[in-house]
């Protein structure tokens, strides 16, 4: 399937943007899925702004800092293309498994300014709350996330894996434009409380990792085919057991995939579009084949037969092993 000439467009919640409804994470650009060549990734956004993909996804810990100002220089000169989203509150120590929130008003002000100068822009189109402190009230932090909003150095608010009663909270503060939250085949655990919470208060999902970090794709059968310094090697569904287990799951999709004329990633992709027109996945990528091939996703109608096979292949729940090693930080 080619690639669409333009992409389709979604509104990111009550009041916010149009963004493109199928967005570009740029975290792979810069660390965790192995290897990555910075001009490649500067290609990549050029063509993702091509095709319409304006909606770019970052965060000031992605790469320590790096992820966001490689997406500074890709969109300079084009930023009047680009709805920019970029995350705080992970702070990252010496050691590449520590990790520290911090929600403080203070440290929002002083991550703000930073990143800003990062991006080397004048204004965040989206920004979110990493993670959340369950020590510093969710009213304090969007309360300094809303003074951002009226100094002009960002337009609209964000969450980022938080549960029905913080995003409940968060809204009665300051307008809420999005809930980022991982949301896929394999990971549907939000759709009982959370997406429900969401859309009564008019809030859009953007759906992080829709394609379960490229296993939904079908291109990972084993470590093997994963770099020494890929963290899924230590993700606990590629464990053994678990892996097999899930990847007899991708083997349904993939078939399904075959009978609907599309890759398994795009069969994913077009899931998450049919679950209602506030879900914006925002699949990463480093390849310009792989951007195409996702965006074309927005092209793929799926039957309600196609939707009834998928359901029955893969049901909530069917996936094995946690998202990550640790989920601590992570609301549900």
């Amino acid at each position: 399937m080619v690639p669409m000439e333009r992409m389709i467009n979604r509104r990111l919640g009550n009041g916010g943007p149009e963004v493109a409804a199928i967005g570009l994470g740029c975290m792979g650009m810069s660390e965790f899925y192995g290897p990555a060549d910075e001009k490649e990734s500067i290609a990549v956004i050029h063509r993702a702004l091509d095709l319409g993909v304006g909606f770019l996804d970052t965060a000031d810990m992605y790469g320590r800092g790096h992820n966001e100002e490689l997406v500074g220089r890709a969109i300079a000169g084009h930023r009047d293309e680009v709805v920019l989203a970029t995350k705080f509150g992970i702070i990252r120590g010496d050691d590449p498994a520590s990790r520290e929130v911090n929600n403080s008003p203070a440290y929002i002000r002083a991550a703000c300014d930073a990143s800003l100068k990062r991006l080397g822009v004048d204004h965040i189109d989206l920004y979110y709350m990493h993670r959340r402190n369950p020590d510093v009230p969710v009213e304090e932090s969007v309360g300094a996330m809303g003074e951002l909003v009226t100094a002009g150095k960002v337009r609209h608010l964000g969450l980022s894996e938080v549960n029905a009663d913080t995003l409940r909270k968060a809204a009665a503060t300051h307008p809420i434009a999005a809930l980022q939250s991982e949301y896929s085949l394999f990971t549907r655990d939000i759709e009982e409380t959370i997406r429900p919470t969401a859309r009564e208060l008019g809030i859009a999902l953007v759906a992080y990792s829709p394609i379960s970090r490229g296993i939904l794709s079908g291109a990972i059968a084993s470590h093997d085919d994963l770099s020494a310094d890929d963290y899924r090697r230590s993700a606990p569904r590629t464990q053994t057991g678990a892996m097999e287990h899930n990847l007899a799951l991708v083997a349904e999709v993939r078939a399904i995939a075959a009978e609907a004329g599309c890759t398994p990633a795009q069969l994913a992709l077009a899931w998450l579009l049919s679950r209602g027109d506030d879900v914006i996945p925002i699949p990463g990528t480093k390849r310009i084949r792989y951007l195409e091939e996702n965006t074309a996703a927005a092209d793929v109608h799926l039957t309600p037969d196609l939707l009834a096979a998928l359901e029955k292949a893969v049901p909530a729940g069917a996936v094995q092993g946690d998202r990550y090693p640790d989920m601590t930080s992570v609301e549900l």
